[in-house]
């Protein structure tokens, strides 16, 4: 029964738009089987675009009027996705949150493109343990690992689209999705292959193993906010500063905490000089501030130095808001400061305060994480693991 009327609801959802892309409303809606939040929450970059509260049978649906083409996600606490809406869309979405990313499956217009790119969202996923035992190869067997997986999924890519009517840019945002997880890899190797051999220096990659980076584009406002794009710019920009500092500056002068300033500072004139588009700028520029001030976490001139460095680089109010709240919070949590008052509620519902806490409990380790960030849970995980171990009674 309950698969008939999800049918009649994805019929009269469709039926709403005569399933066709001829008008500018976009439908979206589906079912969320064990949802964690009354609501889904719709996103065009990092804005709200709209929110649905789920009806009794775990339903939902948007009608979105003059919508922006191309990327959004949708949020789920804590769990999010991407999906793709053209003018005149009318798609529908199924996920049961026990798996979420697993269970998900779109139906619908652009169906192709949104199946394909969860599909290599997975693949991304599975692949990186396969991709992490190449690093040991030399270049040219690492290169050619890596482009015939990358040409697998492009042949899958175009058998899916034979007969298919995907526009131009729904075809862009598939490749996209294959190119950016492909170039990230190459990206890394020098690094990871030199780790894992335990070389001394990164070796010679040869002039063509960078042959992709001629067809880069630094300025796509429908990328800014996907993931593997965004990774992508990340390590490119990491390995274009690092290559360029190796070259050109006296490399053994910078040690520890010196060594990071630098090659921060080095990325932000950087990503100044080759990026455009300003959301993708500030955001790079946010996250070049936020690595160096938690892995540097201190307060000193040359820390200083460096926030107003990125204040000067950076358009964005909230982002220099963020990083000036960061750093004010890292000044807090140095020695001998008091720790600051942070409002907590624990498991029972018992409202108390981080300082309460750490005079009731002066032994007590804090820890805190983001539920999207699965990686950062787990570090988290490890690193407090290993403080029992360390610390144990």
């Amino acid at each position: 029964m309950p698969r008939i009327l999800l049918l009649l609801f994805i019929g009269s959802l469709l039926s709403c738009s005569d399933n066709t892309k001829t008008k500018d409303t976009v439908y979206f809606g589906g079912e969320i089987v064990n949802p964690t939040s009354d609501y889904v929450v719709l996103f065009k970059h990092d804005m709200v675009i709209d929110s649905a509260k789920l009806d009794e049978n775990n339903r939902f649906s948007f009608r979105l009027e003059n919508i922006e083409e191309g990327l959004h996600h949708f949020y789920q606490a804590p769990e999010q996705q991407y999906i793709y809406f053209e003018k005149g869309d009318s798609i529908l979405a199924r996920l049961n949150t026990v798996a979420f990313d697993e269970s998900l499956v779109f139906s619908g217009s652009n169906e192709q493109v949104n199946n394909f790119m969860i599909e290599m969202f997975l693949n991304y996923e599975d692949e990186e343990r396969l991709v992490s035992s190449f690093y040991r190869l030399s270049p040219e067997a690492f290169s050619g690992k890596i482009d015939s997986l990358r040409n697998q999924k492009m042949e899958e890519l175009e058998s899916l689209i034979i007969g298919e009517d995907l526009s131009e840019n729904a075809y862009a945002m598939a490749k996209a999705s294959i190119d950016y997880n492909s170039y990230l890899y190459k990206e890394k190797y020098p690094f990871y292959h030199k780790r894992t051999n335990s070389a001394a220096n990164i070796q010679d990659l040869g002039k063509d193993f960078y042959d992709y980076r001629k067809n880069l584009d630094f300025n796509n406002r429908n990328l800014t906010y996907f993931r593997p794009y965004y990774d992508f710019m990340l390590h490119h920009i990491g390995n274009l500063s690092y290559m360029a500092c190796a070259e050109n500056c006296e490399m053994e002068n910078h040690l520890g905490k010196a060594k990071h300033l630098h090659l921060n500072k080095h990325k932000m004139v950087l990503i100044d000089s080759l990026v455009t588009e300003e959301e993708l700028k500030n955001n790079l520029f946010r996250n070049v501030a936020t690595d160096y001030l938690l892995k540097v976490h201190e307060v000193s001139p040359e820390a200083t130095g460096f926030i107003e460095k990125f204040e000067e680089f950076s358009s964005n109010t909230l982002h220099k808001e963020e990083i000036a709240h960061l750093f004010k919070g890292i000044q807090q949590l140095q020695e001998n400061k008091c720790i600051p008052h942070v409002t907590v509620e624990n498991n029972q519902g018992n409202i108390t305060n981080l300082k309460m806490i750490a005079q009731q409990q002066p032994n007590t380790v804090f820890y805190f994480w983001t539920a999207t960030q699965k990686r950062h849970f787990k570090n988290v995980r490890r690193r407090i693991a290993k403080l029992e171990c360390l610390y144990r009674d």
